[in-house]
Formats: C-alpha cells, sequence, structure tokens
C-alpha cells in the first residue's frame, strides 16, 4: 500500500466518519516559501547524485564524452602557462646572444631558432585542441540538454498521468506542477554547470601545484580573499529562489491572462464585453509588481557583488605586486614572472567560479526539490496488488453502501449516505438541481474519487479490488466538460479507445452510433480532416457537432458501463431527444447512467434517482415520481411550463 507523507494511499477498509472529516490531500514537504537557511540549501544537495543519475540513464554514452573531455581540456591551461613561461625565458635568452642575434634566414638554418619555433608550434596546437575540445563538449551538451528535457517532459508527464483527480482540483498541486513543467526546461545547465566545476577543480589542482613551488602563502591569500564574494553570492541565489518560489501562483496568474487576453476561445466575449483592457490592466498590476520585486533585489545584487568582488581582487593586485617585487630582486625570471601572474590571475577567475559556482549549483539544487517532490507525489487511487479483472460479462452491477465524499478542505459534504443499487443493463437517469452532487456521484462510480465513507460494490465485490485500468476500460463516459482535441475528426473519436485508432472501421461504426457521420462526411478532409481552431488547417465545429464527435468518442470504447453526464447541452431539443433515443436502444446489454435538465429525455430512462444537496431525495419511474408530487414534479412542471 503506497503512503502520502505517511497517509495510507488506499485504505484497505471503508472510512469512518470522523476519519473522513480530516480528508485533505498531503504532499511532501516543499520548499520554504521564505528565504532557505544555509543548512535548507546544503540539504538540497541531496538532489544532486539523483539527478546526474537521470542525467547518465538519459544517454551514457554522452555523459561520459562530456566529462572525459572536460577533464582532458582542464589540464591544458596550466600546461599551455607552462609553455609561454619556456617561450618567454628561451626570447629573453635568445636576445642575449653574445655576438649579436643574426638574420632571421641564417637564424632559422642554423638551428638557433628551433627550440623557440618548437615552443611556439606547441603553445598553438594547445590552443587548438583546448577551443576543439570545447566545442565538441558543447555539441555533446547540447544533444544531451534537448534528451534529457524530452525523457524529463516524458517522465512528468506520466506521472501527472497516474495522479488522482482530486490532485488537478488542489491550487497547491498545481502551483507545485508549473514549478516542476519549468524545471524540466531550466535545469539542463545545471550538469554542465557540474561537470565544469570537475573541470575548473582539476585546472585549480594543477595551477597550485605551481604555486606552491614559488610561493606557498598566496594561495591562502588568494582564498581568503574570495570568501566574502563567495558568501555574498550564495545570499542572493538563495534570495532569488525564495522571490520565484513565492511568486509561482503571481506567474501562473499571469500565464493564464495572457492566454485569455489574446486566444480564439475567449475572443467572441473578450471583445462583446470590452474586457481587453480589463485584462492588460490586471496583467499590468502582477507584471509591474513582479518587476518591481526582482528589479530591487537585482539593484542589491549588483551593488553588494561588486563591493565583495572588490575584495577578490584586492587580494590579487596583492599577490602580484609581491612577484613583481621578487622578480625585481632575481629571485624570479621573466618567465616565471609570467607564468605567475598568469597562474595566479587564472587560478583567482577559476576559485571565484568555483566560490561562486558551488553557491549557484546550491540554489539550483533547491529548483530542483520542485521537480523530485513532483515525483514524490503518491495517487491515492491505484491498482492494489491482488487486484481482480472486471467480471464480463456485468451480472448483478452497482451497489453504494452508505457513501459519502467531500472534496478536500470542504466543509460541506458533497454527497452522503448514498445507498441504491445500480442492475446490470438497467439505464439509470440522475437528475436534480446544480450543486446535487449529480457528477460526483458518477466519478465515484468511475472511480476518479474514492469514497470517504462506505463503499461500492460491483457483483458483490469492493471497487478497490478491481484492477483500475481495466474498470475504466470497462466503462464509456462522456462529460459535459469534455475536451476538444485539435486532431483529425477520426482521432478525436479514436482517442475514446487509443489502442484502436488505426481501427478506421471501429471510429466510422462509433461515429455513427453518436449521430456524428453527417457532421465528419461534410467536412473537407473527412475523418482526416484536422477540427479546431489552434491549427491553420483546422476546421472549427459548432457546440452541437463538438458533442456529437465526444458522444461517438464514448461509443468508441464499446464499454459495459455507459455514462453520459450533460452530454447533450449544446444541442437542440430534436437533435438532443434523436441522441438519447439512439442511446436507449444502443444500450440493451449495457448498464448506463445519464445526467440531464431535460426531463423529455430522462423520461425513457428505467428508473430515475432524485438528487438533492448530496442525497437521494426520491427514486422510481416517470410515472411514478410525477404521481408521489415532490422535487421531481415540481421540477417537471417548471420545466413544461416554459415549452406551453
Amino acid at each position: 500500500v503506497g503512503t502520502v507523507a505517511g497517509r495510507p494511499a488506499v485504505a484497505p477498509a471503508p472510512l469512518p466518519c470522523h476519519a473522513a472529516a480530516a480528508h485533505t490531500r498531503r504532499m511532501p514537504d516543499t520548499p520554504p516559501s521564505a528565504r532557505p537557511s544555509l543548512r535548507q540549501r546544503f540539504s538540497a544537495m541531496r538532489n544532486l547524485p539523483p539527478f546526474l543519475r537521470q542525467v547518465w540513464q538519459t544517454n551514457p554514452w554522452l555523459a561520459s564524452a562530456s566529462l572525459g573531455l572536460r577533464i582532458i581540456r582542464a589540464l591544458l591551461p596550466v600546461a599551455m602557462l607552462y609553455v609561454g613561461k619556456l617561450i618567454i625565458d628561451s626570447a629573453v635568452l635568445l636576445s642575449q646572444h653574445e655576438a649579436g642575434f643574426p638574420p632571421f634566414g641564417e637564424a632559422l638554418a642554423s638551428g638557433l631558432l628551433t627550440p623557440l619555433l618548437s615552443l611556439l608550434a606547441l603553445e598553438f596546437g594547445l590552443a587548438i585542441a583546448s577551443d576543439l575540445l570545447g566545442r565538441i563538449v558543447s555539441y555533446a551538451d547540447s544533444l544531451l540538454s534537448e534528451l534529457f528535457t524530452n525523457v524529463t517532459s516524458v517522465r512528468l508527464m506520466e506521472h501527472a498521468a497516474s495522479l488522482d483527480l482530486e490532485d488537478f482540483e488542489d491550487p497547491e498541486l498545481q502551483d507545485k506542477l508549473d514549478r516542476a513543467r519549468r524545471q524540466t526546461m531550466g535545469r539542463m545547465n545545471l550538469m554542465s554547470q557540474l561537470f565544469g566545476q570537475v573541470q575548473d577543480a582539476i585546472t585549480v589542482a594543477s595551477l597550485a601545484v605551481g604555486l606552491l613551488v614559488y610561493a606557498p602563502w598566496l594561495i591562502v591569500l588568494l582564498a581568503l580573499a574570495l570568501v566574502p564574494a563567495f558568501i555574498g553570492e550564495s545570499h542572493f541565489n538563495a534570495a532569488g529562489y525564495s522571490l520565484n518560489f513565492q511568486w509561482t501562483p503571481e506567474r501562473r496568474q499571469l500565464d493564464y491572462l495572457r492566454q485569455v487576453g489574446a486566444s480564439v476561445e475567449t475572443a467572441k466575449e473578450v471583445k462583446i464585453f470590452n474586457l481587453h483592457r480589463f485584462l492588460i490592466d490586471r496583467y499590468k498590476l502582477l507584471a509591474d509588481r513582479f518587476f518591481h520585486a526582482n528589479r530591487a533585489l537585482a539593484r542589491k545584487r549588483a551593488f553588494w557583488g561588486t563591493l565583495l568582488a572588490a575584495l577578490g581582487t584586492l587580494g590579487y593586485y596583492t599577490a602580484y605586486a609581491y612577484i613583481a617585487w621578487r622578480t625585481v630582486r632575481g629571485d624570479f625570471s621573466i618567465g616565471d614572472l609570467t607564468f605567475l601572474a598568469g597562474s595566479f590571475l587564472r587560478l583567482r577567475q577559476l576559485l571565484e567560479g568555483l566560490l561562486i559556482g558551488f553557491s549557484q549549483v546550491a540554489s539550483q539544487a533547491l529548483y530542483l526539490d520542485d521537480l523530485f517532490s513532483f515525483f514524490q507525489i503518491t495517487p491515492e487511487i491505484h491498482t492494489r496488488p491482488d487486484a481482480v479483472p472486471v467480471p464480463r460479462p456485468i451480472r448483478e452491477g452497482f451497489v453504494f453502501d452508505n457513501v459519502g465524499f467531500r472534496y478536500p478542505d470542504a466543509e460541506s459534504w458533497a454527497v452522503r449516505h448514498l445507498d441504491f443499487q445500480l442492475h446490470a443493463g438497467e439505464v439509470l437517469a440522475l437528475v436534480g438541481e446544480n450543486g446535487a452532487g449529480k457528477t460526483t456521484l458518477v466519478k465515484l462510480l468511475a472511480r476518479l474519487y474514492d469514497p470517504d465513507e462506505g463503499r461500492i460494490l460491483l457483483d458483490g465485490r469492493d471497487l478497490r479490488d478491481y484492477d483500475l485500468d481495466d474498470l475504466r476500460a470497462n466503462m464509456g463516459v462522456i462529460f459535459q466538460d469534455f475536451v476538444r482535441y485539435n486532431l483529425t475528426a477520426g482521432e478525436n473519436i479514436g482517442v475514446g479507445q487509443v489502442d484502436a485508432l488505426d481501427d478506421t472501421q471501429r471510429i466510422r461504426d462509433a461515429a455513427r452510433r453518436g449521430m456524428a457521420e453527417e457532421v465528419i462526411e461534410a467536412l473537407p478532409g473527412g475523418y482526416q480532416q484536422v477540427i479546431g481552431r489552434r491549427f491553420k488547417q483546422g476546421v472549427d465545429l459548432s457546440g452541437g457537432q463538438w458533442q456529437k464527435i465526444a458522444i461517438a468518442r464514448a461509443y468508441m470504447r464499446q464499454a459495459q458501463v455507459m455514462i453520459l453526464d450533460e452530454p447533450t447541452a449544446a444541442l437542440d431539443a430534436r437533435a438532443e431527444y434523436e441522441v438519447f433515443q439512439r442511446f436507449r436502444e444502443l444500450s440493451e446489454q449495457r448498464t448506463a447512467v445519464l445526467i440531464s435538465h431535460r426531463f423529455s429525455s430522462v423520461r425513457m430512462a428505467d428508473r430515475i434517482l432524485v438528487l438533492a444537496d448530496g442525497r437521494i431525495e426520491a427514486s422510481g419511474s416517470h410515472a411514478q415520481l410525477m404521481a408521489e408530487g415532490g422535487r421531481y414534479a415540481e421540477l417537471f412542471e417548471l420545466q413544461a411550463a416554459g415549452y406551453r
């Protein structure tokens, strides 16, 4: 049994009333919204090993090439500096030739210039090799980055698909998902930085060996001078992370306002209600607040960064003056001066980069928390290890045994004390005013939610005993907020049974059953026509036409249980009657549930349940409920009066 922060992912038995009252979705610990402490920053380094494992698993050959070539390249700077020292010493020696330096041709022919030219050729070769290795490393990194982004994005989508519907209705998880989605695109530079740190560390070690021979205390001086810059960089990296973390909800609002203010789905209302100025003003208000927060942090970072970096520069010039003084005294040659000054300058740059880079790595490790903590969220609804397949055919049907469900953090129950049976082969209609619990009931039936109280039985077994994928494969569901896929018309139907997406005949049969056949045949490209407005070649459909496509999608599944939740809201009365008449005919030997506000449609059901405030108020046929004269009869008369 999986867990979510210590809570069982799937309860082995129905939850009692008092347990259900604490029904609150919990997730793994999130990074602190306040500025992370030093301990928290170091603790975030635990994310680096799993990150590097993911990089390695993405492509071991590219990862090995990137790291291996960097190690080779790390030794080239000290080699080039030392060869440069030898070149200068050789040039100084030649300038002191006793008989005066001969003409170039004569000096070349005599071999006098051979050592100098050999050293120049060696340095040239080292420079070419360094540049070539750098370009190969960049090439390998770019390929690895693209592959890593693709692999992580796929993993993100796969994990998101495994989460509960309840999770996607949680704003906190939406923030977490938004941050995780951003990290799939923005963290690959961390690999380059980590591998670069290894390269720089090897270079620092090789340069330090040279300096130790001449003046060991210079390294200590340099390290002490760079500590303030490291502390400052670490502080502002943490502050930057904290700012981005705290502004996640606002960034989502900015994305939403951009979408609403400039999308085809909202264009009509934005124009009719003249909403563009309202949306722009709201966007500018949020964007300006975010800009000013970023600007304030950037100003502080620039001021203190310059001041603290000056200490490192002071340390460098102190050492430079010392080396120059030792050269004047005759302790060092001109070549030694060049080698030491160049080594110290390079060492200062590398040490500064290592310290600042370490701070940045720690900061980016905090961002990895956003990605890995999302992957740690465990769905509560999943298949048990000993799950059984759904019976074929379903013989008895479903039983709701004192079922209750409450949405996370909600004060009132969505449904409670539901006791009824849905017989195999029965057509059951659910009616009630908005908020009565109709859609919640069918989501419980499809196990998009699990009850907080009671249990749901299928042929005498708890619904949680069945394989989840098999259970859903036996249900054809179309909700009122169905998805309009910007795919071909055939694919829009075929996704109802995605493993039969290439079965053209099955798609055509589903279209005929859902009365979408005429809609598709009128399209320029028929079943191959892209529908929707997102792409240039797309053809948009009316609301009623889209609904027929969606209904055909449900028939594609050929499931034992059919659920239609307000699927005909955009259809006129005649079209809706035809759809439900067809539905009734095709529901023979199938269990079916339909929700509709039009009583002319629900009256054809075998039985009608009337819901009010999450409870069953009445049950019976149309004639029985009319004879009782309760809420159903009242609502029916109200609707009928509108047609008189």
